[in-house]
């Protein structure tokens, strides 16, 4: 995706499934690259989560053959959202910039510390001095909003093991609200997704699983911290939302069972999709 311009607010999908990259014949039109987004707003790049998805947007910058500056948000540092990081060559080329945000895990003492020894140092093949973009660290705690430029965005907890943080972002009256790696609550509405999703143009959704999958006595996913499209489209249809983007697909859904989530969708919910790697996605 090239620069947009700044009447543009696009979104694009490079990894969309959750947990384990997944690739094989019968991943072939989702895809089967791990968590990673990139909306391009009004002439900057945000990015949010490296899973193995960010390996494909790396490879479409450097075809660019320009420098790059942009902006990469982490909803929490699980194996499949920062997969893609030692990967990720824009990082290891002298001239791009990138401001990296996120929360400060309990056990670390700054952002910069956990992003170089864990992240990249002791899971990385490639040695961390090779790092020559210049990495600019800022620690969030969630329920913040802030800045960058015109663009607005707020943060909130997600229902997730080890916790999370899902991203709103809003410019020029148009918003999506990044939600992945939540769990619903069994007896009422999530008051901080329902607060993140209100209104929103696109709502990008943790739908792992069916509510039978969810719910089924032999192996229950009750506490795994994902949801279900079903609790998806109640959330989009309570708070407002435009569009439903089904994202972070269960690693053994095929491409065709995914259509057949996609056709139950659409039927109770017009207008919703499921997250195809690839996808580009204007948010008007």
């Amino acid at each position: 995706m090239e620069t947009s311009p700044s009447s543009e607010f696009l979104l694009q999908f490079w990894g969309v499934r959750g947990s384990i990259p997944s690739p094989g014949k019968d991943t072939v039109r989702y895809g089967g690259n791990t968590s990673c987004i990139e909306m391009q707003i009004g002439g900057k790049r945000l990015i949010f989560d490296g899973g193995t998805g960010l390996r494909l947007l790396s490879k479409d910058l450097i075809n660019q053959q320009q420098s790059v500056e942009a902006y990469m948000f982490f909803t929490h540092y699980h194996w499949d959202h920062i997969q893609g990081v030692p990967f990720f060559k824009p990082a290891f080329m002298e001239g791009n910039c990138f401001h990296i945000y996120g929360a400060v895990p309990p056990d670390a003492d700054s952002m910069k510390q956990h992003f170089c020894d864990r992240v990249m140092h002791s899971n990385s093949p490639v040695p961390l001095q090779g790092m020559e973009a210049d990495l600019k660290f800022y620690e969030l705690i969630c329920g913040d909003t802030f800045q960058v430029d015109d663009i607005t965005i707020e943060t909130g907890p997600l229902n997730h093991p080890n916790g999370a943080m899902g991203y709103r972002v809003t410019w020029q009256g148009h918003t999506v609200f990044y939600c992945t790696d939540t769990e619903h609550l069994p007896d009422r509405p999530d008051e901080n997704v329902l607060h993140l999703a209100r209104e929103a143009d696109i709502l990008i959704y943790d739908a792992m699983y069916t509510d039978e999958e969810y719910n089924n006595p032999k192996s229950p996913k009750v506490g795994w911290g994902h949801s279900t499209w079903q609790e998806g489209v109640k959330v989009a249809q309570a708070a407002g939302v435009k569009r439903l983007a089904i994202f972070h697909h269960e690693p053994n859904h095929s491409d065709d069972f995914l259509d057949q989530i996609e056709t139950q969708v659409q039927e109770v919910s017009p207008g919703s999709f499921l997250a195809r790697e690839g996808m580009i996605v204007q948010v008007n």
